[in-house]
């Protein structure tokens, strides 16, 4: 996987600079204004800040609940479709990408290819924190009927891996983001040869 392991999701600050290119032709202030917004760009924004929504509803959530706006079993009814909901969507969302989007948007412009190794290895790493935060969550409902001490510290839990997950998709969607959209400004949806719906 060439160099990707070097721009590691937790440590990099954005893309490297030689993978920019393209988003300095086309910087993200001027995006909406872009005629070419729509279609596969429209698609691809308004499906990350669904993402974007349902990770700061569950932060909110746990929020809530640890400073005690819900009880327990309150919260666990509350959140536990939500997580499901934004956890299976997630993962299904990264595997139509590597599979399908990532590939052909690598042969519509190789000069790109590392920086599709490089999102495709975070999804590795996003994958690995859905588990640990399905873990956690799953650790904190299994509490229910237990002490609230035991409660509050399985809830503790999970909001840290939440925070983590939250961190990750946070850099990575960004940076999915300054990648994908100014290459689909720039040759439009016809010529990236995808006619598959991302979800």
């Amino acid at each position: 996987m060439s160099d990707a392991a070097d721009f590691l999701l937790l440590e990099r600050a954005g893309l490297p600079d030689d993978l920019r290119w393209l988003t300095q032709k086309y910087p993200r202030e001027t995006w909406q204004g872009h005629g070419n917004i729509h279609g596969l760009a429209n698609m691809w924004l308004g499906r990350h800040d669904m993402f974007r929504e349902l990770g700061g509803m569950l932060t909110d959530g746990i929020g809530n609940y640890r400073e005690g706006r819900l009880t327990a079993p309150d919260f666990a009814r509350w959140f536990a479709p939500r997580l499901n909901h934004f956890l299976g969507n997630l993962d299904g969302h990264h595997n139509v990408e590597d599979y399908q989007y990532f590939p052909a948007f690598a042969k519509a412009e190789p000069r790109l290819k590392r920086g599709f190794e490089i999102l495709d290895a975070d999804h590795h790493t996003i994958h690995e924190g859905l588990e640990r935060n399905a873990e956690a969550a799953n650790a904190f409902i299994r509490t229910l009927q237990e002490s609230e001490d035991r409660q509050r510290f399985a809830a503790d839990a999970y909001a840290d891996e939440n925070s983590r997950l939250i961190a990750m998709l946070t850099r990575h969607l960004a940076d999915e983001e300054d990648l994908i959209i100014p290459l689909i400004l720039d040759r439009g949806d016809r010529a990236l040869d995808t006619d598959i719906d991302i979800d």
